[in-house]
């Protein structure tokens, strides 16, 4: 059997550095030979920044952040860049955080250092996102990519378990989309299977001890394992349904891809072979759906997207949303009645079929 595929590996540094975020970030801020730094942080990480970031050459912490990346929000911060004349952008927090930095570098090609604090993985992908009137546009662009990650486990043992849990299965549905999304490859596949397999093993330890550092250390390493893969393979199924319902009704993004990921897992398995195998044998488990089922029951993942504000009136225009952007290389055909059975399910919290 012969193999034909066409790869893309994103250039970035990656320090990983527990304990030492401060001294990691220093490093590669001189590296860059940046004088005029802008931190973005959320309120909620303008401690936290303030710490890892003393004795930079701060020109300004900027601290509205908002989930989705409103315009007017990447607006505001792309004007405090342009004001203070910026040369380096630094995001301290999770994916909203990160986001934001990204919107800045789409206009400006200002160069990013990202400090992730969750495992949302969008810190190593050239992916960005902006919402607008209910609907969320999402593009790749090299000019976004961080130019570097700075990874301290440290930094994410005061997020909450349940955030942890979430944001954990975030960053496994980039890992299962990655095996059949529209670019997916076997090097993809790799990536991705080891992503799920250690996510597997490290989630259920942070829920026993949210202060267990070496957990906290595999799930960001897990998290940059899925982000790479999926930043190559491009945008599944299950990335549409989440991004098409953040901006239509500005659902949490973490809980609503792991409300969303079994169902997605559990239409496209059967027709997917080879990568239902790989996750089954990431999971320990007979089967991929029965394999994050376990999962999710050790972690209480959420199981509604009615828990977390859809309501059955916003079905019909999702529906039709997801219909717009459904990648035509999904393993099943997406059809209306398809997607209304899923998002149905899915809004009820029912099991997956």
């Amino acid at each position: 059997m012969t193999r034909s595929f066409v790869h893309d590996t994103l250039g970035q540094r990656i320090r990983f550095a527990t304990g030492d975020a401060a001294g990691a970030l220093a490093a590669e801020v001189e590296e860059l030979g940046a004088q005029r730094v802008l931190v973005l942080a959320a309120p909620s990480e303008s401690a936290l920044a303030g710490r890892i970031t003393d004795g930079l050459p701060v020109a300004r912490v900027h601290d509205e952040v908002a989930m989705h990346v409103p315009v007017a929000v990447a607006e505001l911060a792309r004007a405090v860049a342009t004001e203070v004349d910026a040369d380096l952008v630094v995001s301290v927090g999770g994916g909203s955080t990160t986001g934001l930095a990204k919107a800045v570098a789409l206009t400006s090609g200002l160069p990013v250092v990202a400090v992730p604090t969750t495992y949302a993985g969008s810190e190593a992908t050239d992916v960005w996102g902006l919402t607008q009137d209910g609907r969320k546009t999402t593009g790749s662009d090299p000019r976004v990519l961080p130019r570097c990650v700075v990874y301290d486990a440290s930094l994410t043992t005061s997020l909450p378990v349940d955030l942890s849990v979430t944001s954990g299965l975030n960053a496994l549905a980039h890992c299962v989309d990655s095996l059949w999304a529209p670019r997916a490859d076997p090097i993809n596949a790799a990536l991705a299977t080891e992503g799920a397999r250690v996510l597997a093993r490290a989630l259920p330890a942070v829920v026993a001890d949210g202060q267990d550092l070496e957990a906290r250390e595999e799930l960001l390493y897990a998290a940059y394992l899925s982000a790479v893969a999926f930043a190559s393979a491009g945008s599944g199924l299950h990335h549409k349904i989440c991004h098409v319902l953040g901006g239509l009704r500005d659902l949490p993004h973490a809980p609503t891809h792991a409300v969303v990921l079994p169902h997605v897992l559990a239409l496209n398995a059967p027709a997917a072979p080879d990568a239902e195998a790989r996750l089954a044998e990431a999971f320990g488990s007979a089967t991929a759906l029965g394999g994050l089922a376990a999962l999710r029951e050790r972690v209480d993942a959420p199981r509604s997207l009615g828990a977390l504000g859809l309501e059955e009136e916003h079905l019909p225009a999702a529906v039709e949303a997801v219909l717009e952007v459904a990648p035509p290389s999904n393993p099943v055909p997406v059809t209306r009645p398809v997607l209304e059975q899923l998002l149905r399910r899915a809004l009820e919290g029912s099991e997956p079929s």
